[in-house]
């Protein structure tokens, strides 16, 4: 099984809703599971199913005109999935709640290996206090 994480900015202001509906589209019918966090702003999402799904997801997301300066952060074989079911942390700009934010956060990242579990709570925290 394959594990793709990425970064990357939102090209102007990006309503997720419409990302999520379509993505949990194509992902139930490729079989690809993983985290999406996006703050309105930078989205940074973890991919893993069979190789060439998450190959072809990752490809629809480089060609997606929502996204600019993308980054791959890491592209590694996995035994099982990290992530579990498709799931989507998303901090609203005016987001009061700051502390049930990052406790979902961590409850979604509980399965992940520790570099990438580190790199979602550092990005969570590092939004939080931008």
């Amino acid at each position: 099984m394959l594990q793709i994480v990425y970064i990357s900015s939102a090209v102007g202001s990006v309503d997720t809703a419409p990302i999520l509906d379509t993505s949990r589209r194509n992902n139930a019918r490729d079989g690809v599971t993983g985290l999406l966090y996006a703050d309105g702003r930078r989205f940074l999402q973890a991919l893993e199913g069979e190789p060439h799904m998450v190959e072809a997801a990752f490809a629809r997301i480089i060609g997606d005109p929502r996204h600019r300066a993308i980054v791959m952060l890491s592209q590694r074989e996995v035994e099982t999935r990290e992530f579990g079911a498709w799931a989507m942390a998303e901090r609203a700009p005016a987001e009061a709640d700051e502390a049930a934010l990052m406790a979902r956060i961590a409850s979604l990242i509980a399965g992940a290996e520790p570099a990438v579990k580190a790199t979602f709570e550092s990005f969570a925290r590092l939004r939080r206090a931008a």
